[in-house]
C-alpha cells in the first residue's frame, strides 16, 4: 500500500513537500522553506518525519518553497540521495548558498537590533542554517534527465517531465508496482504557463491513478501574453515622466530572466527609453549564466535568439549588480531606474532597501510581477497596507503600487483545466495543494461538479492510504 502524508503547501502556498512511502521505500517530493509570516515557525520546528528514515528527496524544481529546507533536514540527519534535473542540480547551490548567506546576515542584524531594543524576537537570532550546513547538502544531489525511467527499488520507477515553470522544472512520475497492480502517480510541483518565451510548455499525460496538482491561480485567469510588454512599457514610461524609479520585486530564478527578456525587446523597439536597468541579486546573475549552458531545454524562441547571436540577457542600459556596494550605489543615481531586486515576496534580500527608498515617493512604482503570499510584506504592500513595517520601522506607502498577472510562472486556472483535460480517463484521486484555501476549495469543487473526479484537499500532516 501507498502512503501519502501533506508536510507542507497543504491549504497554504509555501512549504511544499509530500511525504510518500512505497514498496518500502520512503520518499520526499520537494522540502520547501515557509515565507507566509503565519507558518514561519514550521522551519524552526523539528522535522515531522525522522530524516535519516527517508531514502530519497525528489526535488521538482529550485525554488525556495521547494527546496529551502534541505539543508535543515540533513544537518537533522538525512543521508539518502536528492534526484532533479540537470538545471536544477546546478541552480540549488546557488539558491541554498544565497539563501544560507542571508539567513547568517538577518541572524546578526535581528541580534543587534533586539539588543538595542532590549527584547528578543519570535525566532532564534540564529540562522536556520549556515552555508557550512549547505556544503553538506552537495555530494547528495544527484541530476537525472528528462523522460528517463529510473528504477529506484524493485516495483518502484521515477521520471522526470518538463514542467514548464523555470529552467529545470519537473513534473514527477513515479510508477509503483507489487501483487496488486500498478499505480502510476503524477506531481506537478509548480506547472507552468504555455507560450512563454524562455521555457518549454509543461508535459501532458493521458492517464494517472493518482495526481498531485498544484492550484495556486485556480481560481483566476492572467492576463493575456501579449498584454504583458505593453504593461510593462506603460510602467517603465510613467516612471520616466516623472522622474521615478519602477522597483520590481524579482524572483531570481525565470522572472529576472523573463523581465530581461521583455525589456530587451522594449529597448531595442524603441517602445521605451534606454534607462539604467539594474538586476541587483547576486544569485539571479549567477542563475542567469545557468541558462546559457542549458540552451537544449529553453523554447524555441529563445533558442533562435541565442542562435541569431542576440543574447536576450544583454542589452543597452543593463547592469548585474553583484557586491553589496554596488546595490548601495544605485541610490545615487540621478536619472530614473529600473531595479529588479529579490526576494520577490519582499521577505528578504535587497529588494527592502530599495522599498525604503522609494515606498514614500509618489513618483516612484513598485510593480509586482509573480505571486505575492498571504502574510508577506509583498502582499501586504500590494493588498493597500500603509504604512508598512520594513527593518523594524514604518514606512507610508506612497508610490504607485502596481502588478502584472501575465509574468506569472504558474498555471492559470484555464491552463489548470488544459493540463487535466488531456487525461483519457478519471484518475482514481487528486490532491490540491500549494494554494490558499479558499482557491483550493473553490477550484476542487469545480472539478468536482465538472466530471465527478474525487477531489482531496489536505490540511497540514493530513495522511492518506492510497489503494
Amino acid at each position: 500500500m501507498i502512503r501519502v502524508k501533506f508536510l507542507g503547501a497543504a491549504s497554504q502556498v509555501t512549504g511544499s513537500c509530500i511525504l510518500l512511502s512505497a514498496n518500502g521505500l520512503t520518499f520526499l517530493v520537494d522540502c520547501g522553506l515557509y515565507q507566509e509570516r503565519e507558518y514561519l515557525s514550521r522551519n524552526w520546528n523539528p522535522f515531522p518525519f525522522p530524516p535519516s528514515k527517508i531514502d530519497y528527496i525528489l526535488l521538482t524544481h529550485a525554488h525556495l518553497d521547494h527546496c529551502g529546507l534541505i539543508p535543515k533536514v540533513v544537518k537533522e540527519g538525512f543521508r539518502g540521495r536528492i534526484l532533479c534535473t540537470p538545471p536544477t542540480a546546478e541552480i540549488l547551490p546557488i539558491v541554498l548558498f544565497d539563501t544560507a548567506k542571508l539567513q547568517e546576515e538577518d541572524a546578526e542584524i535581528k541580534k543587534k537590533r533586539h539588543e538595542r531594543e532590549g527584547r528578543r524576537g519570535p525566532y532564534p537570532e540564529i540562522p536556520l542554517y549556515t552555508t557550512a550546513d549547505v556544503e553538506k547538502v552537495l555530494p547528495l544531489v544527484e541530476a537525472v534527465d528528462y523522460n528517463l525511467k529510473i528504477k529506484l527499488a524493485p516495483g518502484v520507477n521515477l521520471t522526470y517531465h518538463e514542467a514548464g515553470h523555470i529552467l529545470g522544472s519537473s513534473i514527477i512520475e513515479i510508477v509503483s508496482s507489487n501483487s496488486r497492480g500498478e499505480r502510476r502517480l503524477l506531481f506537478s510541483g509548480d506547472l507552468g504557463q504555455w507560450n512563454k518565451p524562455l521555457v518549454r510548455d509543461p508535459e501532458t499525460f493521458a492517464e494517472a491513478d493518482y495526481i498531485f496538482l498544484e492550484s495556486t491561480y485556480g481560481d483566476r485567469e492572467h492576463e493575456e501574453p501579449e498584454k504583458v510588454s505593453d504593461r510593462l512599457a506603460e510602467n517603465v514610461n510613467r516612471v520616466h515622466s516623472r522622474a521615478g524609479n519602477l522597483v520590481i520585486p524579482t524572483f531570481a530564478i525565470e522572472r529576472a530572466q523573463e523581465l530581461m527578456f521583455h525589456l530587451n525587446h522594449l529597448v531595442r523597439q524603441k517602445k521605451i527609453p534606454q534607462l539604467p536597468v539594474f538586476l541587483d541579486s547576486p544569485m539571479a546573475v549567477s542563475v542567469t549564466s545557468v541558462f546559457t549552458h542549458y540552451l537544449k531545454y529553453l523554447d524555441e524562441e529563445s533558442r533562435a535568439l541565442f542562435a541569431a547571436g542576440e543574447n536576450p540577457f544583454n542589452f543597452p542600459g543593463l547592469k548585474m549588480v553583484q557586491s553589496f556596494e554596488e546595490s548601495r550605489m544605485i541610490d545615487k543615481v540621478k536619472s530614473s531606474t529600473i531595479i529588479m531586486a529579490g526576494s520577490g515576496m519582499c521577505t528578504g534580500g535587497r529588494i527592502k532597501h530599495h522599498l525604503v527608498t522609494n515606498i514614500g515617493r509618489p513618483e516612484s512604482t513598485i510593480l509586482f510581477v509573480g505571486y505575492q503570499a498571504r502574510g508577506t510584506l509583498g502582499r501586504q504592500i500590494l493588498d493597500g497596507q500603509s504604512p508598512v513595517r520594513i527593518y523594524g520601522q514604518m514606512y507610508q506607502v506612497r508610490a504607485t503600487i502596481d502588478q502584472i498577472q501575465g509574468f506569472s510562472a504558474h498555471a492559470d486556472r484555464t491552463q489548470l483545466w488544459k493540463w487535466l483535460n488531456s487525461l483519457r480517463k478519471p484518475p482514481r484521486q487528486v490532491f490540491l495543494v500549494h494554494g490558499e484555501k479558499e482557491t483550493i476549495q473553490k477550484f476542487g469543487q469545480e472539478i468536482f461538479e465538472k466530471t465527478g473526479w474525487k477531489v482531496e484537499m489536505p490540511d497540514y500532516l493530513s495522511e492518506y492510504a492510497l489503494d
